[in-house]
């Protein structure tokens, strides 16, 4: 009885440990999308806001060109293989320190910070890159839209509008023939982003 009353707390430990790992990797799961490995929008949302904290920090909006259009010609398993793309190089295109999620559909977004003023150089570099063909797929190309906003340019605007102003600045660019990347003009919002957004799904 001595032996088995000893054992009980120990034994009662381990199945909790077993459980708060298991929770654990659950609750981390949840966070990730499961197609791009990205922080889904909850998530982003809660780490972006802890990031434009910082003065430096710059917000972007990311949206690929002509989705629907890749889905219907190519098939969904090649449009998800290009969001895992564009998903890898965006990561690979942002710091250890920075924020990218997937809002949802063909749209990212994220939060860099901009330790040396260089936020518009490499978001010119990273739509270059975007724009390649996909490695395992080379018929299955596309350009993508990004448009960014310095949070310091709108001192007060929380996360949900530098979104707008950084989602308006996108499609900015989508209609520009010069394309790359348009930063957010400081000043009022154009209107209704909302109802662009639903014209752009239906134009793209």
């Amino acid at each position: 009885m001595n032996t088995l009353a000893t054992l009980l707390p120990a034994v009662a430990a381990l199945g909790w440990a077993v459980h708060a790992r298991w929770l654990h990797r659950r609750l981390t799961t949840a966070r990730h999308d499961p197609l791009t490995g990205l922080w889904t929008r909850d998530a982003f949302t809660r780490r972006a806001r802890r990031l434009l904290r910082d003065p430096r920090a710059v917000v972007v909006l990311a949206d690929v060109d002509h989705f629907k259009q890749i889905n219907d010609v190519h098939g969904h398993a090649a449009g998800d293989v290009l969001l895992a793309t564009v998903a890898a190089r965006l990561t690979h295109g942002t710091g250890p320190r920075d924020v990218l999620g997937r809002l949802g559909g063909d749209e990212f977004a994220a939060v860099l910070i901009d330790r040396d003023d260089t936020a518009a150089d490499r978001l010119h570099t990273l739509a270059r890159i975007l724009a390649r063909p996909v490695d395992t797929a080379p018929d299955v190309h596309t350009s993508v839209s990004l448009g960014w906003v310095r949070a310091a340019d709108h001192p007060g605007d929380e996360l949900s509008a530098l979104l707008r102003r950084a989602d308006e600045a996108m499609y900015a660019a989508k209609r520009s023939s010069r394309g790359g990347p348009r930063r957010a003009r400081i000043g009022k919002m154009l209107g209704s982003v909302a109802g662009r957004r639903h014209g752009r799904r239906g134009a793209a």
